[in-house]
């Protein structure tokens, strides 16, 4: 199958990668066309405009920062929909809130192009061994026909109905991350200061019910101080951006999201922004050596 790639970031590059080592034709554009040199060297097709990547794709999967970028990609100058030809999919793979998605789809719809919120769980390195999660919105027809593409760099797939359902899904996941992360380093933190190692915490944290996947994958790296990034911090705190205007819009009160998003924002704004998300107990613990 003929796929766009549009977004060579950190997902966009492992999914692009996944795609062709699995059988696909891919088609990429990135704006800083330096990332995409690595996909050129495998076999993908690079161009300099969604328009010429929509022109060569069946679908076509943007992977962008934000529901400003989607529109850019989408409806600017040399946009997807100056692309549009007879069975043209647009596929959302951005983390983005569903409201502006479901505004984004219905514009899509008027030029005759059918987009689906496409959303994953888990990150490159998930990405280039066929392990996310994808989650779908929009219509099923759509989601069935293109099922052995999302089936490449998957383990499972979850439709969930409408246009936006999907995004809101993501939007409650990265929820769980972003408040695990903080969870994490306090305890590491409150460990530290009372003298303890903070390896044993994560011994006995992951030899209970409470054990997770962060915390015996990522956990370790914490208490070591490494943040090499799989998910910048700065993009958490996008998310959480998301997260509470997805919950001033719906009428949900989350008095804890509002909290993690004014730390996450601080941590951005002190530097700590280019960490991955972890690194969040970076900025914690110089938080707290200044209150010291």
């Amino acid at each position: 199958m003929n796929v766009g790639i549009i977004g060579a970031g950190l997902l966009g590059k492992a999914v692009a990668m996944r795609l062709i080592n699995t059988g696909h034709k891919v088609t990429i554009y990135n704006r800083t066309k330096e990332k995409t040199e690595s996909l050129a060297m495998l076999g993908a097709q690079v161009e300099e405009s969604p328009k010429k990547v929509s022109e060569k794709s069946d679908l076509v999967i943007t992977i962008v920062k934000d529901s400003s970028a989607v529109e850019s990609v989408a409806f600017g100058r040399d946009g997807i929909v100056q692309g549009k030809h007879q069975g043209l999919v647009v596929a959302d793979m951005s983390t983005i809130n569903p409201i502006s998605s479901r505004k984004i789809a219905e514009k899509l719809s008027q030029h005759g192009i059918p987009m689906v919120d496409s959303p994953v769980m888990g990150g490159p390195s998930l990405a280039e061994k066929g392990q996310l999660i994808v989650m779908i919105g929009g219509k099923k027809e759509i989601y069935e026909k293109y099922k052995t593409v999302f089936d490449s760099i998957s383990e499972k797939t979850f439709y969930l109905g409408a246009n936006g359902t999907a995004d809101a899904m993501k939007l409650a996941m990265n929820l769980q991350i972003s408040i695990l992360a903080l969870s994490i380093s306090e305890g590491i933190i409150l460990v530290k200061k009372s003298g303890l190692d903070p390896f044993l915490f994560l011994e006995v944290l992951n030899s209970t019910y409470f054990k997770t996947g962060m915390s015996t994958l990522k956990g370790p790296k914490m208490a070591k101080g490494i943040f090499e990034p799989s998910f910048f911090l700065s993009v958490m705190q996008k998310d959480l951006d998301e997260i509470n205007y997805t919950a001033r819009e719906v009428g949900a009160n989350l008095p804890v999201a509002r909290l993690a998003n004014e730390l996450y924002h601080n941590a951005v704004k002190d530097g700590f922004g280019k960490m991955d998300y972890t690194g969040i107990m970076a900025y914690l613990e110089k938080a707290s050596k200044s209150c010291t």
